[in-house]
């Protein structure tokens, strides 16, 4: 296959992100002419078709999909090295990716971030929302708040330590079906709860093997998704306490019963660390996410 340029593989993964040519247009603010020019190009390095058209849209072939981890491992690259090329060699300025999984992004680090940019008012700050674990070694972000222990070599780690969670339901549920008291009045109750098992959802379920994740009544690997509903009053789920502590219509039930804790570290690259940019995010998170913990474990009792 003849080499092509970064742009024609950004286009690439815009048509494979959106199905179509106009939408890839759209999105990366390009006419449908060039994106057009684009495919055709890469089509015809690859020597077959990329996409099959189809009243649902552009439809990948075997090819076009064998090609995309690759096209994604150069649009990670790419960023990183527009981090890189953005930051000042003595002052802390620049772009920071940061990686978190959602609830932690939209309920905990949103204050931490606007302290970090007060003091530092010429960094900017990425923020991608995932529960899955992204690849700090492939440069796909900078800086990680992660749910597991770091396994990977060439990464520098700080334990934040365990986050407690609870078991709560709205007041509006409990008005409705009552409280339980003991595990055994569970069993008379809806539960939100988690569709696929993700690394840190067993490691906490390892906990609680009595809990009935059988019998969701709903599912979503959102976090914040399942907060949503326990804020509702749909049924009952978990939540860490810090977050639940701040709505006084949430109610932990069946309290110092369960030794349930979530295991947070905050994990950077080795190289990154003499990086003013990357390194004064990292102590400001860790400072940040460590003053939560004291709230969350205050609050726990």
């Amino acid at each position: 296959m003849n080499l092509l340029d970064w742009d024609h593989y950004r286009t690439f993964l815009a048509i494979l992100e959106e199905g179509s040519q106009s939408g890839a247009a759209r999105a990366l603010g390009l006419t449908q002419p060039t994106v057009a020019r684009h495919l055709d190009a890469l089509e015809f390095a690859a020597g077959k078709p990329l996409f099959l058209r189809s009243y649902q849209g552009l439809l990948p072939t075997e090819t076009a999909l064998s090609m995309r981890s690759y096209a994604e491992t150069m649009a990670a690259s790419a960023a990183a090295l527009a981090r890189a090329a953005s930051a000042d060699s003595e002052t802390p300025e620049g772009s920071v990716r940061i990686t978190a999984s959602e609830v932690i992004g939209l309920e905990v680090l949103p204050p931490i971030l606007a302290i970090l940019q007060e003091r530092h008012p010429r960094l900017s700050i990425e923020l991608s929302l995932s529960d899955a674990v992204e690849d700090l070694l492939k440069q796909q972000a900078d800086i990680a708040v992660r749910m597991v222990k770091p396994t990977q070599g060439a990464l520098i780690s700080r334990k934040i330590g365990g986050i407690p969670i609870g078991v709560y339901a709205h007041r509006s549920y409990l008005d409705r079906h009552g409280t339980p008291n003991s595990f055994e009045d569970l069993a008379a109750h809806r539960f939100i709860g988690f569709d696929r098992e993700l690394a840190y959802v067993r490691e906490m379920l390892k906990s609680i093997p009595y809990f009935p994740d059988t019998r969701f009544a709903f599912r979503s690997d959102s976090n914040v998704a399942q907060l949503a509903m326990i804020r509702a009053g749909a049924g009952i789920g978990m939540s860490q306490v810090g977050i639940a502590a701040r709505d006084p219509d949430l109610v932990e039930l069946l309290p110092g019963q369960l030794k349930l804790e979530l295991m947070t570290y905050l994990v950077m690259h080795e190289n990154l660390k003499t990086v003013p940019r990357c390194r004064v995010a990292f102590d400001a998170l860790a400072e940040g996410l460590l003053a939560y913990r004291t709230t969350c474990l205050a609050d726990a009792g």
